[in-house]
């Protein structure tokens, strides 16, 4: 496999914060990057729990362009780009890599289902000659419970056989721990990223890149403990931590529950809204998930500052 510049480390999918007319908010999402940047977390913006597939195109780049703007550093950013339709996925693309991110976080094509590998290599192979960026890094995006489009060990051995240098790692966000073991297994220096902290230490342990979790966007420094720690005596423990805090917050529907707590603790209430067709959570939920963030005296060091 040809060497690449690789990204590594603990990656939130930021939450967008939305300002009451429903459209995104900038300044706050940089001012939120900075601060999650501060805790050690890279940026897996336009990801699922950044409500991206509720964002159109033009959304997209008018705040990776207000991001970089604003002085967040692009190398650490990995923009999902992918989208149903083929010019949307290489426009957007295209702009992420012109503007220096350090990759793009790609699904596949995820409207029409049962399509065959040779269908999704097409694809992906469409994008890269289309955008005919050397500067391109490609996560494929394996989440096959949300997409229903999953990506197999043979797509990407075809795909890394074909484009050594920009099909650089996957975020695995199928939670079976057998198939990131398989990636990890077949593909050696191949990046590979879980899609929850609560299988980072056996990715880091399997020679994995680390995580992009839902729960970075609120719980970065304490990931990011697992991550560069993993060798210590202590890591299962560690770990366990971890898993106990996430088991929490799947109690409640992820993503209002993290825009909840980022209000919470940002002090800013507009950070609680979602986007339809989601909704916020209940003043029942909202009491419920607060209730348990103090009594495990959680805290966001920073962030109202910030």
């Amino acid at each position: 496999m040809t060497e690449t510049r690789k990204m590594s480390g603990v990656l939130a999918p930021v939450v967008t914060p939305f300002r009451a007319d429903l459209g995104p908010d900038a300044p706050r999402l940089v001012r939120q990057c900075r601060w999650l940047l501060s805790q050690n977390c890279g940026l897996a913006v336009f990801g699922t729990n950044s409500e991206a597939n509720s964002l159109s195109v033009d959304e997209k780049i008018e705040l990776l362009d207000a991001l970089v703007d604003g002085g967040v550093d692009a190398a650490r950013m990995m923009p999902g780009t992918g989208a149903c339709a083929l010019p949307d996925t290489v426009r957007l693309t295209a702009h992420a890599a012109r503007r220096g991110c350090g990759g793009v976080l790609m699904l596949p094509p995820f409207y029409y289902k049962g399509v065959s590998d040779e269908g999704l290599f097409r694809s992906y192979s469409e994008v890269i000659q289309r955008v005919g960026d050397a500067r391109l890094r490609i996560y494929l995006y394996h989440i096959p419970q949300v997409a229903q489009v999953p990506i197999g060990l043979s797509l990407i051995e075809r795909l890394l056989n074909a484009y050594p240098d920009a099909i650089a790692g996957i975020k695995d966000s199928s939670g079976d721990w057998a198939n990131t073991e398989a990636m990890l297994n077949r593909f050696p220096g191949f990046a590979v990223f879980t899609g929850s902290e609560a299988l980072l230490l056996g990715n880091m342990r399997g020679g994995g890149a680390g995580c992009i979790s839902a729960t970075a966007n609120i719980s970065p420094a304490a990931i990011h403990d697992v991550f560069v720690n993993w060798r210590s005596p202590d890591a299962q423990a560690r770990q366990d931590k971890l898993n106990e805090f996430r088991q929490a917050m799947q109690k409640f529907p992820m993503i209002p529950a993290l825009k909840q707590a980022v209000a919470r603790y940002s002090g800013h209430d507009g950070w609680a809204r979602v986007r339809p067709p989601l909704v916020e959570l209940t003043e029942a939920q909202k009491a419920e998930l607060l209730a348990e963030l103090t009594a495990r005296g959680f805290a966001m060091p920073g962030l109202a500052a910030a």
